[in-house]
This record gives structure tokens, C-alpha cells and sequence, in this order.
């Protein structure tokens, strides 16, 4: 893995290093202008959310082939993760605060 912007864009290796690298951009947002706590969407991209779902549903594929424990226990963990971060994403919009820079 190489960071190209921290916390935003990042360059995978494929596994068997027959192509190029895929590129996996978060999307990313800055405050509309100096002093607002107002976002705007500087580059488009996913999710951490709709990673770990694609995660929980490849990780489901390769348990359904090859069981082990340690798969199972990634799934829930993955599981507890995208529950924290739907639970997060919930208390912000409850707040009002979604979408907007921490004050």
C-alpha cells in the first residue's frame, strides 16, 4: 500500500503484480471557505463504510468456500466496525453536525 493523500487516496498492489496498482479514493471534503464550518466535496470517492461492507461480503464468499474460525471472527468484527461508524454517522445527524468541520 502507498498513501498519495493521507486519509484520502491510496495505491493498492494487486496480488499477483500482473497489472498496475488500483487506486481506492475516500471522498474528501474541506471547508467551504476560511472559517466555515460548512464542507464541500473537494474530490469524490467512497466510504470507509462501503469498504467494510465489500469486505463483510467477500470475507462471507471465502467462508462459504473455505470455514475457519478466524474468518468468522473477522466477519463480526467487521460487523462491530460498521455499526460504530452507522452509529456515529447517526449521532452527528441527530446533533446537526453532519456534514460540517468540528468547531
Amino acid at each position: 500500500m502507498k498513501i498519495l493523500t493521507p486519509g484520502h487516496k491510496y495505491e493498492l498492489e494487486n496480488f499477483e503484480k500482473t497489472k498496475p496498482c488500483q487506486i481506492i479514493q475516500f471522498i474528501e471534503k474541506s471547508p467551504l471557505s476560511p472559517g466555515s464550518d460548512v464542507l464541500r466535496t473537494v474530490n469524490d470517492g467512497t466510504t470507509n463504510e462501503e469498504v467494510i461492507k465489500m469486505l463483510i461480503d467477500r470475507l462471507k464468499s471465502l467462508y462459504a468456500k473455505f470455514p475457519s474460525a478466524e474468518t468468522n471472527y473477522a466477519i463480526t468484527h467487521l460487523e462491530i466496525a460498521l455499526c460504530c461508524l452507522q452509529s456515529r454517522t447517526y449521532e452527528r445527524q441527530q446533533r446537526g453536525v453532519e456534514g460540517k468541520a468540528a468547531a
